[in-house]
């Protein structure tokens, strides 16, 4: 816990990128019914009844310094789908970077391993020397800022029946833009100072 609160009291520097990495996922659904517009005196009408299409993956990283997130929507979660949101991330939105640094959950698929298992030995060592990672501790991902970026995502923009994996990557990159348009960041406040009073049953008593 103290290791990632460490991390979000850095100062801010474009050489080494400060990203929280997480992922959500999203249920697809249609009506059964088409709804009724709203008319003069009468509000919109929308039916119960749904029907599912399946499930989605949502991958987050976000920049809390620096005001930019990457949002992609996936048919998976596997650790392919990982690897290669890794790699956009590496090579494609923070190319310059000496290092990424990475807070994000210890899943079994958000792991190092999972490039030697996408990618050839050398990309996957090239990979692994951009990242410097640190995970959030077991219950512990209230720690992992890009879990307040999915917050924020959920409410506007994927609170409402979507159908298809298409629409979905449509609203999300649509948010993404004007949020990143906006240059959102994220005040985080809480400090390992304040870890040890506010949390002091999980430190050892010393007598």
């Amino acid at each position: 816990m103290e290791d990632v609160l460490q991390v979000y009291h850095r100062p801010y520097d474009a050489r080494y990128a400060q990203v929280c990495m997480d992922e959500g996922s999203k249920q697809l659904l249609s009506d059964k019914r088409e709804r009724e517009p709203m008319e003069p005196g009468k509000p919109e009408h929308d039916d119960n009844e749904y029907e599912r299409h399946g499930t989605v993956s949502v991958f987050v990283a976000c920049e809390p310094l620096g005001g930019k997130r990457v949002v992609t929507v996936s048919k998976r979660r596997t650790k392919k789908d990982w690897a290669y949101f890794m790699r956009e991330l590496i090579d494609i939105q923070y190319p310059d970077a000496d290092k990424i640094v990475v807070v994000m959950d210890n899943l079994n698929t958000q792991s190092p391993s999972s490039f030697y298992e996408v990618f050839a030995p050398q990309e996957a060592r090239r990979l692994t020397e951009k990242l410097e990672i640190h995970y959030t501790p077991k219950h512990g991902s209230w720690l992992n800022m890009a879990e307040i970026e999915l917050s924020v995502l959920a409410r506007p923009c994927l609170a409402d029946r979507i159908p298809t994996l298409e629409q979905a990557q449509q609203m999300v990159s649509a948010w993404q833009k004007q949020r990143d348009h906006a240059q959102a960041t994220i005040d985080w406040r809480f400090t390992a100072k304040d870890a040890r009073i506010k949390l002091k049953h999980l430190y050892p008593s010393f007598t």
